[in-house]
């Protein structure tokens, strides 16, 4: 199939069903770096199919991991702890900065050098909160003023204990990876807890990790053991059709087997704050990742304000939450700078492609607000700046318009779920379409 570029959304009453989402972006990611570290087969099952983790894929199989796929899981063969094979061509993380993060923690306790590139849009987002730490481990890390390409100068790594300025479950991650070859034993203490994946995963196959308040600690030197596991559903997935099942009337959407990590669903409560019934029942736990059944039910509507101490635990669902101002209710987020340094500048973009569908958008430096004009959304085009979650908050919203939306870039829903506009055209069914508002 031709790659979307552009999609038009029609008007709707509301959105129903019942569905799956891709398998998580996140625990997909860490998984697979994991079992290339790992002695023995791993198989992984539900692996997220967006182009994000396919870059890791992709860049762990030029590092010599053996990766096949069927139809059912992928599978790799892990080489061991610090045995990844050096590779005289750049390993290309896409647009992926997980991917590059990642990856340069592993990498820097390998006695080799490797090159690390991007997209554009990678290229353009800032390193050193990353290559600092690493370096104080004992690597050397090349860039570009901070950014991207990186080239990583591996070396025999020492422990330390590191308290990021920022909170972000990236650099966390690279750190503790870095740990694993380093001497003696790293911490990484957070200001703000962020998602904790990487320690789930970590105790997944088989490493010994110490928590305790918001530090975490590995020692150096585990082995890794290969795993057979399932990854639930992801989550910031499933927030577009929750939000959307939030703010259109008569709308409801059920889904199952979505990751719940308590790190991770914060996004229910600000639905709750906003008037939707919320239900969620927990089905199974999955390595340490708890998997369930998430509903959402259109109730009253509530203005939402979205508080800075908020802003770490839904940074990926900012996007889908602006798009709770279809249901005619002012939205609100303050404390939000790091959105300028993701896939685009989501500040900027949000609001641009908000006020193209016709609602009242206005940009803060941390932030933003959207809200419905009085007359009524419109509808119009939006352009996604080549951002996937900006192209689904963008649609969700579109939904809400008089006349039908254009959404420029549609095709940027590659990189996390790619059957995104498939999903929509199931849920808002022709039943469900008008005309007008």
């Amino acid at each position: 199939m031709a790659p979307l570029t552009a999609a038009t959304i029609a008007p709707a009453q509301c959105v129903r069903g019942r569905l799956r989402v891709p398998g998580d972006k996140s625990i997909s990611h860490r998984y697979a770096l994991l079992a290339s570290l790992a002695d023995g087969r791993s198989r992984l099952r539900g692996y997220a199919p967006g182009a994000d983790c396919r870059s890791t894929l992709s860049c762990v199989a030029r590092l010599g991991v053996d990766v096949v796929e069927d139809t059912t899981a992928i599978f790799l063969m892990g080489r061991g702890l610090g045995q990844l094979r050096s590779t005289p061509a750049a390993l290309d993380a896409g647009n992926s900065g997980t991917t590059m993060r990642l990856m340069a923690g592993i990498l820097a306790g390998h006695s080799f050098s490797t090159t690390l590139v991007g997209d554009e849009s990678l290229s353009r987002r800032p390193m050193r909160r990353v290559i600092a730490p690493l370096e104080r481990m004992g690597a050397r890390i090349d860039a570009v003023d901070g950014h991207a390409p990186l080239t990583v100068h591996g070396a025999r790594l020492h422990a330390i204990a590191h308290a990021p300025d920022i909170p972000s479950a990236q650099i966390k991650s690279a750190v503790l990876l870095a740990g694993l070859v380093a001497e003696g034993t790293t911490t990484v203490t957070e200001a703000v807890q962020t998602r904790d994946h990487t320690e789930r995963a970590l105790e997944a196959f088989g490493v010994q990790v110490a928590r305790r308040d918001r530090a975490v600690a590995v020692a150096g030197g585990q082995r890794l053991s290969a795993v057979d596991l399932d990854i639930p559903g992801d989550f910031s997935s499933a927030a577009f059709w929750l939000v959307a099942a939030a703010a259109f009337p008569g709308s409801r959407v059920e889904i199952e087997g979505v990751g719940l990590n308590p790190t991770r669903t914060a996004l229910l409560d600000v639905l709750r704050r906003f008037g939707a019934r919320v239900q969620v029942e927990l089905a199974d736990t999955r390595a340490g990742e708890p998997v369930g059944t998430v509903s959402v039910e259109s109730d009253r509507t509530a203005a939402i304000v979205i508080s800075p101490a908020e802003v770490p635990a839904v940074i990926d669902e900012l996007p889908a939450i602006a798009a709770l101002a279809a249901a005619g209710a002012s939205v609100s987020v303050a404390g939000a700078a790091e959105l300028r340094v993701k896939e685009s500048d989501r500040i900027a973009v949000l609001v641009k492609g908000f006020r193209g569908l016709g609602f009242v958008a206005d940009e803060r430096r941390d932030g933003f607000t959207v809200s419905p004009p009085a007359d009524g959304i419109s509808g119009g085009n939006a352009d996604a700046h080549g951002d996937h979650r900006m192209a689904m908050a963008f649609a969700v919203a579109a939904l809400a318009g008089r006349s039908p939306s254009t959404i420029t870039g549609a095709d940027a829903v590659a990189i996390s779920y790619p059957s995104f506009f498939e999903t929509l055209d199931r849920l808002v069914t022709p039943h469900d379409r008008r005309g007008a508002r």
